[in-house]
């Protein structure tokens, strides 16, 4: 692992954008009536991992912008009304007519635990990258940042041309003194096999820098959710920074020279998992590429995460989030 994030990459004004797919988000809306009894009702709102961590990553202060494909829809005009709104640039999105956003729906278990249902097969966002000249003119704009950061999702979608031309962008990117930062997220039924994953994920952790992990992914992917066996999945990859996130267990943080633990305090009143993760890595990013040590993005990605799961859905207002940062 190399020591340290690039100077290049650190500025008083750092930017950075996140490339995925935004979906039309259904989840659960309790409504303690008499006239509710026996209904499902369902919340409408626009979620999607890497969107998720934009919207954060623009809240707790980052430049952020996002990278995409929409239609010319409804929906696809309300998406980025709300990222205007959140003040997450869109110069980067191309709104293509005839298509609409992919739509899931959240069913919680009592634990809190989420369950997904997709309609994705014909979102727009899929033909990311599809061609040469499309992703030669998102490389020339994406060197603009100081971080790319993207994930397993992201490469689920768009199909291996699309992850090789991908690649292709990245490697360009980190030799230009860009940081790229991943998440794996890995969700079986968006991939062929286990087999397709794996080597997707293994060609994309070449050109990383930051490398956002969660163990439970680690074990359904790999069979294996040890720290030492993450350690050495990816000793070749030249990672500055693996960071593992666990759950309510310690976070880990291992770069070249040291490997740390940061303690998840106890959470009340869990709700909604939903969004947990992008939120970690969105309070991670933020702190590191503003300045702070590895252990203090930990920290305020944490914070972030538990405040997140305490409320439904993956993008809660921004008033109630502002205001228990602050608390």
């Amino acid at each position: 692992m190399a020591s340290e994030l690039n100077s290049a990459s650190v500025s008083k004004s750092p930017t950075i954008a996140a490339i995925g797919e935004v979906m039309v988000e259904l989840s659960p809306f309790p409504m303690n009536t008499p006239e509710a009894q026996g209904r499902d009702i369902m919340a409408l709102s626009f979620a999607g991992d890497t969107y998720n961590t934009s919207v954060y990553m623009a809240r707790l202060g980052l430049h952020t912008h996002y990278v995409t494909n929409l239609g010319e829809d409804t929906y696809s005009q309300k998406i980025l009304q709300r990222m205007h709104n959140e003040n997450i640039g869109t110069d980067m999105i191309q709104c293509m007519p005839g298509r609409s956003p992919g739509l899931y729906i959240i069913s919680n278990t009592p634990d809190g635990e989420r369950e997904f249902s997709y309609w994705r097969k014909e979102a727009p966002a899929r033909e990311l990258f599809s061609t040469q000249e499309n992703c030669e003119a998102l490389l020339q704009q994406l060197k603009e940042f100081n971080c790319v950061y993207l994930s397993g999702i992201t490469l689920a979608i768009i199909g291996e041309q699309s992850r090789q031309n991908l690649f292709g962008a990245l490697k360009k990117l980190r030799a230009a003194g860009v940081t790229i930062a991943f998440d794996s997220n890995y969700r079986p039924r968006l991939w062929r096999d286990k087999d397709e994953a794996q080597q997707a994920l293994l060609q994309i952790m070449q050109h990383t820098d930051i490398a956002l992990l969660t163990l439970d992914d680690e074990q359904l992917l790999w069979g294996d959710d040890t720290i030492e066996g993450c350690k050495s999945r990816y000793a070749n990859c030249n990672l500055r920074e693996l960071v593992l996130k666990r759950g309510a267990e310690d976070a880990v943080i291992i770069t070249a020279n040291s490997q740390t633990q940061v303690p998840v305090p106890p959470v009340a009143n869990v709700i909604d998992t939903t969004g947990a993760g992008d939120t970690f890595n969105a309070g991670y990013l933020a702190a590191r590429l503003q300045g702070a040590s590895a252990d203090d993005a930990a920290r305020q990605g944490i914070r972030c995460a538990g405040i997140i799961i305490r409320h439904r859905g993956a993008v809660i207002e921004r008033s109630v989030f502002d205001k228990e940062l602050g608390a």
